[in-house]
């Protein structure tokens, strides 16, 4: 196949380059130091179930008082939901950041002032979400039944028991999914396109056009050198922090397949797409100044540094079509709770159309010329 001539050429010539090997990895390392430290700030629209086993009136009370939340600060988005296994499985499966359960006779118990209790499972994998989402039903439920002031302590009122689905994680440990898909796209911008650039600007290329190679060996031969290196690099970044996050990667190797295609999948889509970009670039400032566009408008509202669901409409709106969106969620999904295909279904499924989109592009508009 001619194309693995061209791929062969760009990793002799990427590999020859260490600087550029090294900086690609240690790069988003350091983003997950200086950012693990950073980021702080105040969360809405955050998905959350509500699951009313005892449809009495101070369980009606608890549901009118989640939906304040809803419409007044916009903290939360309620959901009903009466299965409570489903509903479960639905935050295990990131669909959902917590639940809330209102168990059978709540409203007996407030009216025996025997301690009611609603339940809270979070997903505690998104700390900053969990801690944003117990606190506020924490305190809309302290005003369940106000109707006098207690000179003794109000057993009636009800108590949250929270309880955190997976073991503590840091906000630091939280950013690794997304410094993966950080080193995904620096791995993408040093290969692929950016080696067919600096080819043309050194006229390099022109000794493409004096041989059989088709333009599909040609952007098939630099994506799969690209997809190659990338994905080395971002297994190398995946090793580098959780050693020091000190988090251990959940589940075994069906989670481990399932990361690997991962990777790929984000590496071809980002590669194709930088390369239909800049397919027709020939100097090296262009691709600084466009990779520099690229990566502000796609990580950020990716969900890497914080909950996709408390940004602005507009962005939400972009992360339905931001690739790295679906990476982020795929790694969180994969890496910090070890779940299972369900779970990543959808964001594979958008990735490989992504990819197969970007690839058809790329081909029909790079030209076989000088």
């Amino acid at each position: 196949m001619r194309a693995l001539a061209v791929t062969e050429r760009d990793l002799k010539r990427f590999i020859r380059n260490p600087f550029v090997i090294i900086a690609s990895i240690f790069m988003p390392l350091m983003y997950l130091i200086i950012m693990g430290n950073s980021f702080q700030g105040e969360l809405k629209h955050l998905p959350v179930l509500l699951v009313d086993q005892d449809k009495g009136p101070y369980a009606r009370r608890v549901v009118e008082l989640m939906q304040a939340l809803e419409d007044g600060p916009r903290t939360l988005e309620i959901t009903r939901e009466n299965d409570q296994k489903k509903a479960v499985d639905m935050v295990r499966d990131g669909f959902y950041k917590a639940v809330i359960i209102i168990p059978p006779d709540f409203s007996r118990d407030v009216v025996k002032n025997v301690e009611p209790q609603v339940g809270l499972l979070l997903d505690n994998t998104d700390s900053i979400s969990a801690n944003s989402i117990s606190g506020a039903v924490s305190r809309a439920t302290a005003y369940l039944k106000t109707e006098y002031t207690a000179v003794r302590p109000d057993r009636s009122r009800p108590q949250l028991r929270a309880l955190e689905l997976y073991k503590k994680i840091d906000y630091d440990a939280s950013l690794v999914p997304g410094i993966i898909v950080m080193a995904i796209f620096m791995g993408t911008t040093f290969t692929g396109a950016f080696s067919l650039v600096m080819d043309k600007f050194l006229g390099i290329h022109e000794s493409y056009l004096s041989t059989p190679l088709t333009r599909f060996d040609i952007v098939a031969g630099t994506i799969m050198s690209g997809v190659l290196i990338t994905t080395i690099m971002s297994i190398i970044v995946m090793v580098g922090g959780l050693l020091i996050t000190g988090i251990k990667l959940a589940g075994g190797a069906n989670t481990f397949i399932l990361l690997l295609a991962t990777m790929i999948l984000t590496a071809l889509g980002l590669l194709s797409m930088i390369f239909t970009v800049l397919g027709r670039a020939d100097h090296p400032r262009i691709v600084g100044v466009l990779v520099g566009f690229l990566n502000v408008i796609f990580y950020f509202p990716s969900g890497a540094v914080y909950p996709i669901e408390s940004l602005p409409g507009w962005l939400r709106t972009f992360a339905t079509v931001n690739p790295e969106a679906y990476a982020v969620h795929a790694f969180k999904e994969l890496i910090l709770k070890g779940s299972g295909f369900v779970a990543v279904r959808g964001d594979l499924m958008f990735l490989a159309c992504f990819t197969a989109f970007m690839l058809f592009l790329a081909t029909l508009t790079f030209k076989r010329t000088m």
